[in-house]
């Protein structure tokens, strides 16, 4: 079936290391840089621009067969996102660095990778 060219927004996929895990809610960031402005008593100096790392944050469905507790300790992990306008989001070598809470009566939690570089591949 081919992807029509209205969708936008919607059933999307999200994989760990090559594992399809049940996601409820996706958010990426693929920023290479911060810029901050620089500003003195006499006016706006200028900018100064530091590196940023990228960002994908999912909100994953628990199940029974997973240990919520290994997700703190992914680092060197692989994540893509296959999102329903057809980009796929990806990153390699990313780690976790937020803590995760599970919402019980939702099961769900949010696990946030960050690694030095997410990328955007457009749908052919």
């Amino acid at each position: 079936m081919a992807q029509s060219p209205m969708r936008r927004a919607g059933v999307t996929a999200g994989f760990i290391n090559g594992a399809p895990y049940d996601i409820t809610e996706a958010r990426y960031s693929p920023s290479n840089w911060v810029r901050e402005t620089l500003k003195g008593l006499n006016g706006v100096h200028g900018f100064s621009e530091l590196p940023q790392q990228g960002r994908i944050v999912m909100t994953v469905r628990d199940a029974g067969g997973m240990t919520v507790r290994d997700f703190s300790s992914m680092t060197d992990t692989e994540v893509h996102l296959q999102l329903a306008n057809g980009k796929t989001v990806g990153g390699s070598g990313m780690w976790v660095t937020e803590a995760i809470e599970v919402n019980v009566a939702e099961a769900t939690f949010e696990v946030t990778f960050e690694g030095a570089n997410v990328t955007e591949a457009l749908a052919s």
